[in-house]
């Protein structure tokens, strides 16, 4: 039993929840998942610099998947579970897991979370960011503000031997000081090796609670951001979107992360 065994047992004997081995990622596999961040990054920076008005759902997963294979990569969500496309794109009330479509045209004022998932050479990566089409309007910008934060918010509190309930901590209450909902039952989840892995990342559980955080774990924070009520309510043609149930605003901005010896490391945005 080497030295991280010993705090890991040290510390599930005193009532904390604590990771498997098989969740702490070696340097070699830490290596490869990096790779392929970057090019998940290089993928969300390419969609950035085409997203526009007037502009289909469809087009959005079709720039996706073709950077993404023209670089030697694979779209995580095309095909996992029998989702049809490269890419989630959700609009405005949709919370996530927006399907594209040809006949969804993005317009002036809509806000749209693109959420890239990319596998390299059998490793995974995951992030999403928010757009603004347009001038937004101020509940719409402050909405998307807000989120940024709470996700900036939840990293800072994101520390080696602290606990998942740290970040969800930092990310709710901020929410909630701004008079927003966290999205309860759909969170984070563990990456690298699997598309999910364990943990589930919770964004509404207290401060020190959940599992402890050790490093060599990768994750995503991923909060969603509701301007009204967190409950929501599945698209029963499709089985896949996910829309708020009051018909508000939702917004989410994802991060994948690293938690190292001496801190935290982004490897996407």
């Amino acid at each position: 039993m080497d030295k991280l065994d010993i705090k890991l047992w040290t510390l599930a004997a005193k009532g904390q929840i604590v990771p498997d081995r098989s969740l702490l990622k070696t340097p070699e596999q830490i290596a490869a998942i990096k790779k392929s961040a970057d090019l998940n990054t290089a993928v969300l920076d390419h969609v950035a610099a085409h997203i526009r008005p007037g502009m289909s759902t469809a087009e959005i997963d079709q720039l996706v998947y073709d950077y993404t294979t023209t670089h030697g990569g694979i779209p995580a969500p095309l095909n996992y579970c029998g989702f049809p496309k490269s890419v989630c794109t959700s609009i405005n009330n949709v919370v996530c897991h927006g399907i594209p479509d040809e006949h969804e045209i993005l317009e002036e004022g809509d806000i749209i979370n693109v959420d890239v998932s990319t596998i390299l050479d059998g490793y995974y990566s995951d992030a999403s960011r928010m757009f603004a089409i347009g001038t937004l309007s101020p509940e719409a910008e402050k909405l998307m503000r807000v989120t940024k934060e709470c996700v900036e918010l939840g990293l800072a509190a994101t520390k080696p031997w602290g606990h998942l309930g740290d970040i969800a901590h930092a990310i709710n209450s901020h929410a909630q000081k701004n008079g927003y909902s966290v999205v309860e039952e759909i969170g984070g989840h563990g990456i690298g090796l699997e598309f999910h892995e364990d943990p589930f990342v919770s964004y509404v559980t207290p401060k020190g609670s959940e599992m402890v955080l050790v490093p060599g774990m990768i994750f995503t924070i991923e909060p969603m951001i509701n301007e009204g009520s967190p409950d929501f309510f599945i698209d029963e043609e499709n089985d896949w979107t996910v829309y708020t149930i009051d018909d508000g605003l939702s917004a989410q901005i994802e991060y994948m992360v690293l938690i190292t010896e001496t801190g935290v490391e982004v490897l996407t945005k």
